[in-house]
């Protein structure tokens, strides 16, 4: 209806406006003066607007743009709505990288060396103080590393040495060649899987081995006592050998039953309840606990937390036994001189609590350095290598981890870090 209507308005008007140039063109042909020639041209106007008015109703509408373009600014077309989604997205991608939780690195050169950028939070996090020791040792490890492959690599950091998974692509950025490095730390995690592995094996050994002694210090004490009951029947030397043979078997079941059942302890630790427990009371206790040991040894043992009110989630009878075991190790550890050592808590970066043990002894050499928290390994003539596999599975049960750090001084120095 509205487009009959616009057709017939169109024609209307294109009639009136044909007759009203006719009539101004005879009235010029008979009187050519200006002053009427300006007035025909004018009253010539009025038509030829209705005209145009009527040909643009007729003239096609063109289709209303997206709910999104009505809150562009007035006079925007698509292009703007087009440049706005853009800038969104660009801004969506640059979140993403920026707190996603694998460190990304730039490498401008794409030959064996380069120049190494830090691209998100993470990577700035990890060049940091307080983490990699040495950020140049790091960037010349990446640098060096071939696009295309994934790689377990190791560095130094304040907590001892991390390892981390580092992958490297190739990419071409305005016609220069780069190299994009993304590098997972990993170290957590495979000291969790290798916890997990160690408790396993320590469970299966123990069960199968305390399965075999059981029975044989029974059994060797039932003979005792049948051999008591015949010594009438037995000739004396005789009596005394079986006597003195069983009575090894009997002592040496009985101390290897000991022995494995110190092992199963670390199979067998009580899942962690965590509580909030200020350390400055924990240490209280710790110190009335230990110090009179460390005197009669002609030492001390120091406890600060900084600040006072320092408290922490976490199993309080745990931690207590993880730091006992460090302070004896390190008793032990020193010999020749009075023993001293040092505890200390306080906030590390990012809101995390670190507790420093660091002693006056000699030291762990570098060479045996990754294997003092493996199980059964000791370097003590009667070390069954409990102590420190116990700290590190507690730490671990807590959501911590441990690392034994180069001192600067003479020493040992474990770092515990929830």
């Amino acid at each position: 209806m509205a487009s009959e209507r616009a057709l017939k308005l169109g024609a209307a008007a294109s009639v009136a406006a044909l007759m009203a140039l006719t009539a101004v063109a005879d009235i010029m042909s008979a009187t050519p003066e200006p002053r009427r020639i300006v007035l025909c041209g004018l009253a010539a106007l009025l038509p030829a607007a209705a005209l145009w008015q009527c040909l643009r109703r007729l003239a096609p509408r063109t289709p209303r743009m997206e709910a999104q373009d009505s809150a562009l600014p007035h006079g925007a077309g698509p292009a703007a709505a087009s440049g706005r989604e853009l800038s969104d997205t660009i801004h969506a991608l640059e979140a993403r990288l920026e707190h996603a939780p694998i460190a990304l690195f730039s490498i401008q050169n794409a030959a064996g060396a380069g120049m190494v950028a830090p691209l998100n939070a993470s990577a700035r996090r990890l060049l940091a103080p307080g983490r990699a020791s040495a950020p140049q040792d790091l960037h010349q490890l990446l640098a060096a590393q071939t696009a295309g492959q994934r790689q377990l690599i190791s560095f130094d950091t304040e907590r001892g040495v991390e390892r981390a998974l580092v992958a490297v692509s190739a990419l071409a950025m305005q016609g220069a060649p780069q190299r994009l490095a993304a590098l997972m730390p990993v170290e957590s995690e495979l000291e969790a899987e290798a916890l997990n592995a160690w408790r396993e094996l320590v469970q299966v050994l123990t069960h199968e081995i305390m399965n075999s002694l059981t029975p044989v210090a029974s059994l060797s004490r039932t003979a005792c006592g049948l051999l008591d009951e015949a010594a009438a029947g037995l000739p004396a030397d005789i009596h005394a050998d079986l006597g003195t043979a069983l009575d090894a078997i009997s002592r040496r079941a009985a101390s290897l039953v000991d022995f494995v059942g110190s092992y199963r302890s670390l199979s067998t630790v009580p899942q962690a309840q965590p509580q909030r427990v200020l350390l400055e009371e924990l240490f209280e206790r710790l110190s009335m606990l230990i110090a009179p040991q460390w005197q009669e040894l002609g030492g001390r043992v120091s406890f600060s937390v900084e600040p006072a009110s320092l408290a922490v989630m976490i199993d309080p009878g745990q931690l207590e036994q993880a730091l006992i075991n460090l302070l004896k190790n390190a008793a032990e550890a020193i010999a020749g001189k009075a023993p001293e050592a040092q505890v200390r808590a306080r906030l590390s970066r990012g809101g995390r609590l670190r507790i420093e043990v660091s002693d006056n002894g000699p030291g762990v050499p570098e060479a045996l350095a990754a294997h003092i928290f493996t199980p059964f390994f000791s370097t003590k003539k009667q070390g069954r290598g409990i102590g420190l596999a116990m700290v590190r599975h507690l730490v671990h049960a807590n959501g911590g981890t441990v690392r034994y750090a180069r001192s600067v001084s003479a020493g040992a120095r474990f770092m515990l870090t929830f």
